[in-house]
């Protein structure tokens, strides 16, 4: 049942979508961003905090509707919409265990660093940062936050006498991408592991390509989450998907892999021989991209690796 309807401060959306399992939604531009609350009777484990204003306007009104306070906050991945509401979050919850994992920590924990070498290094290679996009990731990161724990896969957080759930190594997106499996539901949180040919807006209009750093651990992922087989994917930024879905999806991102392989190694035939070359060729194959189609220069340069 959804919990409340629209809450005040951005038309968030709060719906338990398996037992002790909510999903936050919120507007982030023309499309949606989402949070995870788990809530057993022992501990409450919040999934990412979005922007730097995410915890104040969306975030909290669900935590005090709820009546519960988060124990852990997992964050998922260094990226601005994950964890720009972090030092906010702290502030508001000090006692909170701020988790992740270690190959994303130094990003999570320093916004100079997530800046200057998760979105401005594609700069080096001739790519266009517009300085308007430049202050506002700056912004919306929030300040920097420490992290409490670093987690690797397959360890457990007990949330009840009869639920823990499991943490899983999802890179590729980024190198310490963390998701959870929750074996009692069937649900898995992968949040942005798998990104499909892109991220879409509330239209269905496509608007950002995935953002792949390593496309063998990428691939990797794609199949293990495959052979979990979950009853409901959740994810950031799409709908929530049952098994069905969540096949074709993840059969849908691994063909988006194998696509853009083949236009690197064409472009590599052709006398392509940089970044921006053969990145401008895959934007203009796959794409459109309305907006941050640089992204999938890092999906390029990551096909240039395997």
């Amino acid at each position: 049942p959804a919990l409340g309807g629209a809450l005040a401060g951005g038309g968030a959306v709060t719906e338990e979508v398996a037992p002790g399992i909510f999903r936050i939604e919120s507007d982030l531009g023309p499309r949606f961003m989402c949070q995870y609350l788990r809530v057993g009777t022992d501990a409450s484990l919040l999934v990412d905090t979005g922007l730097e204003s995410t915890p104040r306007e969306v975030i909290e009104p669900v935590l005090a509707k709820l009546g519960v306070a988060p124990t852990f906050v997992l964050v998922s991945h260094a990226d601005v919409d994950h964890c720009g509401g972090n030092r906010a979050l702290r502030e508001a919850h000090p006692h909170a265990l701020f988790v992740c994992h270690e190959h994303d920590r130094r990003w999570i924990e320093q916004n100079t660093a997530m800046l200057n070498e998760n979105y401005c290094w594609y700069e080096q290679y001739g790519f266009t940062i517009p300085g308007e996009a430049k202050e506002w990731i700056a912004r919306e990161l929030g300040g920097d936050c420490p992290i409490d724990l670093g987690l690797q896969d397959g360890e457990t957080v007990r949330l009840a006498p009869d639920w823990r759930v499991e943490v899983l190594h999802l890179p590729g997106h980024t190198p310490g991408h963390l998701g959870l499996w929750d074996r009692r539901s069937g649900a898995l949180i992968a949040i942005d592991a798998v990104l499909e040919a892109g991220i879409y807006d509330r239209a269905g209009r496509r608007l950002i390509p995935p953002r792949i750093y390593d496309l063998a651990a990428y691939r990797r992922t794609i199949r293990l989450l495959r052979s979990l087989d979950a009853e409901l994917l959740l994810t950031a930024h799409y709908p929530v998907m049952e098994r069905e879905a969540a096949r074709a999806f993840l059969e849908r991102s691994l063909r988006f892999t194998e696509e853009l392989e083949a236009v690197v190694r064409k472009g590599l035939a052709a006398g392509l021989t940089n970044l921006k070359e053969l990145a401008d060729r895959a934007i203009e194959t796959l794409g459109p991209y309305p907006e941050f189609a640089v992204e999938l220069a890092a999906s390029v340069r990551a096909c240039l690796a395997v």
